[in-house]
């Protein structure tokens, strides 16, 4: 990036431009994953350990009561006892427009845009289209907020996220953690140049750890069989071929450090002066700009200093998925267009919306009626100038 950092946005951004979790390796507790590969998109700390912590401003043993990440309720509930089974209310559309503008604020002066993506990613990307029940269902319910579930490997570093948008939390009580996490994820892609994604807003928070979907519903990057697990995985949500290439593309965003995630170089030409802290392996020159670049570079592998992953390799080895990955390459346009719909379709899988049909925060909408949401349906860089 042309201009230097001051020392203080440098100290926030060790928090968020942090790699992806990529490792192949598994522990005891689950295996790594990478979300575009549901991606892990991008950069987000993947294998962030207890010496990165400080540079969110959280010790090692820090509680995440220290985050105050406590259950969603209307203002006028918080001086009574919830219950665990109790729900939180819809989201405040207001509401959500000014918490959207501190996102933008946010991101404009943390570029933590790969963070982001991965958080609202992370806690969709959990849902069963086999299971029918809310909230055993998984999905966009706003559980990745409770420590049981940050604790899943494929989630390391993901307390920073929270870290940077709790303060947004705590100024909008009306807004839920789900809608926060894929608002917030919506918003990163759009401001880091990517395509406008068609969200609504609306979604209902679980309550309590106890309604955590188990470890292991996510990705991972270097499976034996790329193209077999990517399927297994995104079939699981209901989604297919084109939808997993389409979504692969948000590793145009991010970089990699082998030290935390077990993948990419220590650095390269393209992140040796950050932002952030310096280091780690970008798929693509820009890193912190959406386009169809990271297409382009897989396909011509003439850079040794980007990334390729096996599950970002077979995207133009599996037949199926080749025939996308052809088209994004050569078509930005198709890229946006269907990368959109795949983002929002995701942010959907396994919500419970209070109103059922959701509710819009563009102005613009050309509908009047948002699409009434029926589960059974998902069941079948650098800054922005």
């Amino acid at each position: 990036m042309a201009e230097r950092l001051s020392s203080t946005a440098a100290s926030r951004l060790g928090a968020c431009l942090l790699p992806p979790a990529a490792a192949s390796s598994k522990r005891a507790s689950g295996t790594r994953s990478s979300l575009p590969v549901l991606p892990s998109p991008p950069c987000a700390a993947a294998g962030l350990r207890s010496r990165l912590l400080p540079a969110a401003g959280l010790r090692p043993s820090s509680p995440l009561s220290s985050l105050r990440l406590g259950l969603c309720q209307r203002p006028a509930a918080r001086s009574r006892a919830m219950s665990s089974s109790a729900m939180c209310s819809a989201s405040d559309p207001a509401q959500l427009k000014s918490a959207r503008e501190d996102i933008r604020g946010l991101l404009n002066t943390s570029f933590c845009h790969p963070i982001l993506v991965r958080l609202g990613w992370h806690d969709a990307g959990t849902y069963d289209k086999n299971i029918a029940e809310w909230p055993q269902r998984g999905g966009a319910n706003g559980s990745l907020r409770f420590e049981i579930e940050l604790k899943h490997a494929a989630n390391a570093g993901l307390v920073n996220a929270l870290k940077l948008l709790q303060p947004i939390k705590d100024k909008y009580s009306g807004v839920t953690y789900a809608d926060l996490f894929q608002l917030a994820s919506a918003t990163a892609i759009e401001e880091a140049g990517g395509p406008k994604i068609p969200m609504k807003y609306g979604r209902v928070d679980v309550s309590g750890p106890e309604q955590c979907p188990p470890e292991g519903k996510l990705p991972d990057a270097g499976p034996p069989s790329p193209a077999g697990h990517l399927r297994d995985v995104f079939y699981r949500m209901g989604l297919n071929d084109k939808e997993i290439v389409a979504l692969s593309g948000a590793h145009t965003l991010g970089r990699s450090r082998p030290e935390r995630s077990g993948w990419g170089k220590s650095e390269t030409k393209y992140t040796m002066d950050g932002p952030g802290a310096p280091g780690g392996q970008s798929w693509t020159v820009q890193w912190l700009k959406f386009d169809n670049s990271y297409f382009k570079d897989i396909k011509e592998r003439r850079d040794e200093d980007l990334l390729v992953l096996p599950t970002d390799a077979v995207l133009f080895e599996d037949p199926s998925f080749k025939v996308y990955a052809e088209k994004y390459a050569e078509d930005q346009d198709a890229f946006f267009k269907d990368y959109a719909e795949a983002h929002a379709k995701l942010s959907n899988l396994g919500a419970k919306f209070d109103p059922p049909e959701g509710i819009s925060i563009d102005d613009d909408s050309k509908s009047a009626a948002p699409e009434q949401f029926v589960a059974a349906k998902y069941s079948s860089g650098e800054k922005k100038a």
